[in-house]
Order: C-alpha cells, then structure tokens, then sequence
C-alpha cells in the first residue's frame, strides 16, 4: 500500500473511531453531526478530550439523540405498529455490543444492564450458549397488573414502559416479573443529571429510587429507526420489526416474520406462563461460532 493510500485509510479509521465515541460538534446550535458536500469545516470533541476540524462531507452520519414524547403522549402507542423482536441464538457469541450499545445511549452504570447476556445449557450432554435477555414487553405482563400508581403501562404498539414521574419505588412490578427483567436504580447514573425533558420513551433522565427496564428505545421507533441493540451487533443476532406488516431486519437483512418463525422453530422464553412475550427467539442450532467465554466481558469478539 503506498503512503497516499495509507493516510486515506488512516483518516477513515480515525473519521469512524471518532463518530463511534459519540463526538460532540461545538456549535450554537449543540449537538448535532452532518454530512453534507462543502468545504465547510465543523469542530468536533473526540472521547479523550480533543478538539479536532474535520470537513463535513467527510463526517459519517453518527446516532443523535431523539426526545421521546413527554409522559402523557408517550402512554399512547405508534399508531399502525406491534413491534415485535427475535433473537437467533444460533448467530450469538456473546459480542456485548448490545449491551454496550444500550448502556451508553440509556446512561446506564455497568451493574444495571437492560440486557443480559446469559450462559444457557439445556442438558447435560447439550452444548451450552448465549442468550441475550432483556425486557419481553408482554402482552398480558403481571408488571402493569400489581402497579399501584400505573406506573408502568401497556401501549397499543406491544411496548411496556415505566413512567418513573409516577413511579414509588415499591418494586412490585420487580417481584411480579418472572424474567427478572427490570433493576432498580439505587444510584446515580454515570453522567449525572442529564439537562433532556424527562420521557417514558428514552427512560432519560433516570431518577433514583424509581424502576428501569428496557424500553425499545420508542424514540428511536418514532423516527423510523431501529432500537440501538439491533444495529450494534456485529453478527446479526436482533430481528425488529412490525408485526402488523409481518416482516423483521436486523438491518442486513429483511424477512418474513412467520416465515422465520415457521421455519426455523421460533419459540417464546417461558411461554407457559401465559405472558405473550413479544420477544421471540429461534433455537441455538447450526451455530455460526463455538462457544467461547469471555475473560474480559468488555473485550471485542
């Protein structure tokens, strides 16, 4: 590769390293990211600190924060939606960029994760895997039946949310979950009081003594984007989608749901229950990776 090469691909790795650690474009207008076809120049805050001018058209197009309706619209669902996930374990080894994808754009501390990634084995002679775990926003969900205050809620769209303005902190709702899907905050979250409008659609800002869980990141949704966990993983694993329309992607790939569903055994977690989880997943068979365990959970795979 000659020098001229080089530093083209050096300036791309730094582009998308910078744009991937949330980069803040220092402006009147706050926080913003553009691409955009100029000469102009925009002056960005990298992660360690740094204030670097980078040209516009050459700035990739970065997440920016949604506001999620305020506590009274957001008890309403996206009109002509029942979202719906699954999860092939087949495709998971335990990446965690979900997990981290999800702490970062919830404000989350490491000890109070809406998604878990757990280590299952259905048998002693079968193989273990990974399943990631989170919310299943169900449709007949014990959680919204012990709340006293109607704290958590269920929308016309399939999502379950916590309203944590309304929220005392009794944790029936914890109790009555039989996923053991939702944490308490205890503390702080990482970055403090954030200035945003409180919403039930980002659960931002947190506010302790109240539950959390996840949320689907509805915010995202009402902007005709994927939940964050979705385009994070670098395997694939996380479909999203709408029921109503019968198709899911996990931004690579569309298919039909029933389809899938059908043909590769999808199942719901613990469906006896008569929860109506609204989270599927299709069985560990055919696995695209070993199982491995990770020494360091945060390492890259």
């Amino acid at each position: 590769m000659n020098d001229k090469n080089s530093k083209i691909d050096s300036r791309r790795k730094f582009l998308k390293n910078i744009t991937a650690g949330s980069i803040i474009a220092v402006s009147g207008l706050g926080l913003y990211s553009c691409k955009q076809d100029s000469h102009e120049k925009t002056t960005l805050l990298t992660p360690e600190g740094k204030l670097v001018q980078v040209l516009n058209s050459e700035i990739e197009e970065m997440e920016h924060l949604h506001n999620g309706a305020p506590p009274n619209a957001a008890r309403e669902g996206i009109p002509g939606q029942k979202f719906v996930m699954v999860v092939d374990l087949a495709k998971c080894k335990n990446a965690r960029k979900c997990v981290n994808a999800c702490d970062k754009h919830h404000n989350l501390t490491p000890d109070r994760p809406y998604i878990k990634v757990l280590e299952m084995k259905d048998n002693e002679k079968s193989a273990p895997y990974w399943m990631p775990k989170k919310c299943f926003h169900c449709d007949n969900p014990p959680c919204v039946k012990v709340c006293p205050v109607g704290a958590t809620f269920k929308r016309t769209d399939g999502i379950v949310l916590i309203d944590n303005e309304r929220c005392i902190g009794c944790r029936f709702c914890m109790a009555a979950c039989p996923y053991s899907a939702r944490v308490f905050n205890w503390g702080s979250p990482p970055e403090g009081k954030l200035k945003l409008p409180y919403s039930p659609e980002t659960s931002l800002p947190s506010k302790i003594g109240t539950v959390a869980k996840c949320d689907f990141c509805p915010d995202m949704l009402r902007n005709g984007k994927l939940p964050h966990c979705v385009p994070a993983c670098p395997n694939g694993v996380i479909y999203f989608g709408n029921e109503l329309d019968d198709t899911v992607t996990n931004g690579e790939e569309t298919v039909r749901l029933s389809v899938m569903l059908k043909d590769k055994a999808g199942y719901r977690y613990m469906e006896d229950l008569g929860t109506k989880p609204r989270v599927y997943y299709l069985p560990p068979v055919d696995r695209l990776f070993p199982f491995e365990k990770n020494t360091n959970e945060t390492n890259e795979s």
